[in-house]
């Protein structure tokens, strides 16, 4: 694709086929993607559509080395429709003189002085520069034809075959040089946005190091060896060894060897954090010191780095309020202008008010008025830009629509282990209750915990192995919404672990539990109530306190967003109310609702967007993903959000930081501001030449240069983004 508004004409021929669902574009990459039904139609049905559009395509990928050798010839042809211009130009200027004339104005039929005459040479010259210059654009603006669209391709060539047929060789000439020439700038221009899209993987392994036996079958020591294999043919559960200076090619868990790694590109920590066996690495990380074996837990294309690519490039395809509305008006303003156009051309004639000669020239030159161009990528380029800038700083936002709508936000709801507190939570005692002793809990608590994803789970696993305490999974594991998670079949004893809200305790127990959770969570202590229950009977086996830390930053991050319009601040928390209120009120939120389950903070959304409509809600975890889908603005905090939360989500932001947050808003609105000066640049330009055109004034070639220098303006206006600023919360 080498214009924005030629996705029209490809949704036109496509969308006739059999069996194709759904059809996304990105203008960046030049990319279609095509959802459809095999048994309807096939591969070889869509290239044909896609041939008779005037373009190719091929599988993604493959067609790379292709399309960069036919840019080298479209630029070859740019080359030659120049200096064959240059030279018609010459031999004119050296014949006659007229050159400046034949550019500054044109001929106006009736009066026979007024006619410029070319040299035979210069002519031919002219004729070349014609022909290179239109070479690329005469198969689409045939496809436009059959199709009955008007697009740009198909404008330029009858203001080209008007212009020779009216004898304006040298504005012929020009016009196809410039076109061909805007065409080539706008690719370039385009070209930066892909580069910046690349620099997101700059660097990452091609190769890597796999364990002999280190698969998900094995990995011990005896008899084991290296050997070299492509990153992206290792499966999950392979072993592979990184040595200090690489980097790390898979989101994956250490499982042997010491190591310190820089996570800048997906934390922003500037600190290399020590790594043993048992923590978690992420793909595009640097290794500093030791070497360290690797369980990869994804696939190279499934890492996190990889989703930051793919967001990066999906992201015109998923459209922004402001480029529907874009779309909707060129649906009108194209056929507006070329009716307009056919006015200008036969109106004044016919009621004698000059000759046919310049007012059919006069229409040419409205007919190039008539593309979108400007307009239609004005807001695709800017969205693109401003998603890829952002991923530098670790904010990874799906699409154009998430975009908009982070410039709007009003109201905020926040998880409190989300937002407000850092590092992993760990376990500050173990209340063993009905005479057990605490191996036993930590060793059915462990078994328990070992299949859930989420902080407290992970602490108290590392509670138990630090211990010496290693349990196996328990089965039939399952999670209860908001409240915990349990293990065991129907008709077995089932052991429960999570909210004391979780069991109905026995009168006694119930007392004792509340207290104790009182005086935790005065302290800022999460409890976790543990136990069985069978036929209907509950036991409570022990309390389990955990503490972490309140971000230093937290009052500051709260007080950035209120800066920023904000009005509106919640904490959301499934914690006991004690525990939620000494973290809010250590961070100036006043608005608090505690104990809640994941349906209770869905319902809490749906009040505030009631009332704010633009409400954002943070969160990290599988409790959380319901309240993400429900709000405008999903947000996932932190690397280690769960897989559920970063599907929900419409924004993850790699570190745990509300900072991040400031910086999105302030993001949204720049972009949304750059997108209204692109809309105004495109529909201004326009307007003036449109009123240049209506006195006569106008020429064809300062049509072009004037169409394609708005183009040009609004795509490196756009890439302005791609530069965020330095954000205050840094």
């Amino acid at each position: 694709m080498d214009c924005a508004e030629e996705v029209s004409l490809l949704r036109a021929r496509l969308s006739r086929l059999a069996g194709v669902r759904e059809l996304a574009f990105d203008v960046v990459q030049g990319r279609m993607e095509v959802e459809y039904a095999p048994g309807q139609t096939s591969r070889e049905e869509i290239e044909r559509a896609v041939s008779s559009a005037g373009m190719r395509c091929e599988a993604w990928g493959e067609g790379i080395s292709r399309a960069r050798r036919t840019e080298v010839w479209k630029l070859a042809l740019t080359w030659a429709s120049g200096v064959a211009l240059a030279a018609g130009l010459a031999l004119q200027a050296w014949t006659s003189g007229e050159v400046a004339a034949t550019l500054l104005s044109h001929g106006h039929g009736g009066e026979e002085g007024h006619r410029h005459e070319v040299d035979p040479w210069a002519l031919g010259f002219l004729g070349v520069a014609v022909s290179a210059g239109a070479l690329p654009v005469l198969p689409k603006a045939w496809a436009s034809l059959r199709s009955r669209r008007a697009d740009m391709n198909l404008l330029v060539t009858i203001s080209l075959s008007g212009a020779a047929w009216l004898g304006e060789w040298a504005e012929a000439a020009t016009l196809s040089f410039l076109y061909s020439l805007a065409g080539r700038l706008e690719q370039w221009s385009l070209s930066r946005a892909r580069e910046a899209i690349g620099e997101l993987v700059a660097g990452a392994p091609v190769k890597v190091s796999v364990l002999h036996g280190g698969t998900r079958h094995g990995d011990e020591d005896k008899g084991e060896h290296e050997h070299l294999v492509d990153a992206a043919t290792v499966a999950p559960g392979t072993v592979v060894r990184v040595r200090p200076g690489e980097k790390i090619a898979f989101d994956g868990v250490v499982v042997k060897g010491r190591s310190e790694v820089n996570q800048a590109f997906m934390t922003g920590e500037s600190v290399a954090v020590p790594k043993s066996a048992g923590d978690v690495v992420y793909a595009g990380t640097l290794n500093v010191a030791g070497a360290i074996d690797i369980r990869t837990t994804r696939a190279a294309s499934d890492t996190m780095v990889a989703r930051m690519v793919r967001m990066a490039g999906e992201s015109s395809t998923r459209r922004a309020p402001s480029e529907r509305f874009v779309e909707q008006f060129t649906r009108i303003y194209t056929p507006a202008i070329l009716a307009l156009a056919g006015m200008i051309a036969v109106a004044p004639p016919l009621f004698q008010q000059g000759d046919w000669h310049h007012w059919l020239y006069q229409g040419m030159v409205v007919l190039l008025i008539a593309c979108p161009c400007a307009l239609v990528i004005s807001t695709p380029v800017c969205v693109v830009s401003a998603i890829t800038s952002a991923a530098r700083r670790q904010v990874l936002i799906k699409g154009g629509a998430v975009l908009e709508e982070s410039a709007r936000i009003r109201a905020i709801g926040l998880d409190k282990t989300a937002a407000l507190l850092s590092g992993a939570p760990r376990v500050e005692r173990v209340i063993a209750l009905g005479g057990r002793g605490e191996t036993e809990v930590l060793e059915a608590l462990a078994a328990l915990e070992r299949s859930s994803e989420h902080p407290i789970a992970k602490a108290i696993v590392a509670e138990a192995e630090s211990r010496g305490i290693f349990a196996a999974a328990a089965g039939g594991f399952r999670t209860l919404s908001g409240l915990g998670v349990e293990s065991g079949g129907d008709g077995e004893r089932r052991f429960w672990a999570g909210n004391p809200r979780l069991a109905n305790l026995r009168e006694e127990d119930a007392a004792f539990v509340q207290a104790e959770a009182q005086r935790a969570g005065a302290r800022g202590q999460t409890v976790v109530a543990c136990g069985a229950s069978h036929g209907g009977e509950v036991e409570i086996w022990a309390l389990v306190t955990l503490k972490q830390e309140l971000k230093p930053q937290a009052a500051k991050e709260i007080e950035a967003l209120m800066s920023r319009g904000v009005e509106h601040v919640a904490l959301l928390s499934g914690d006991i109310r004690e525990s939620a209120a000494a973290a809010a009120a250590a961070a100036g939120i006043a608005d608090v609702h505690a104990e809640l389950r994941a349906a209770d903070k869905t319902a809490r959304i749906a009040s505030m967007m009631g009332r704010y409509r633009h409400v954002a809600f943070a969160g990290d975890s599988v409790h959380d993903a319901e309240a993400m889908a429900a709000a405008p603005v999903g947000i996932a905090l932190g690397p280690g959000s769960s897989d559920i939360a970063k599907e929900s989500a419409g924004v993850i932001i790699l570190p745990a930081d509300l900072g991040r947050v400031a910086f999105l808003i302030d993001h949204a609105r720049r972009t949304l501001g750059v997108i209204r000066q692109n809309v105004w640049i495109a529909v201004g330009a326009k307007a003036l030449f449109l009123a240049a055109a209506m006195t006569g004034s106008a020429t064809l070639w300062m049509a072009v240069a004037a169409d394609m220098g708005a183009t040009l303006a609004v795509t490196f206006n756009g890439l302005r983004l791609l530069r965020s600023r330095r954000h205050p919360m840094d």
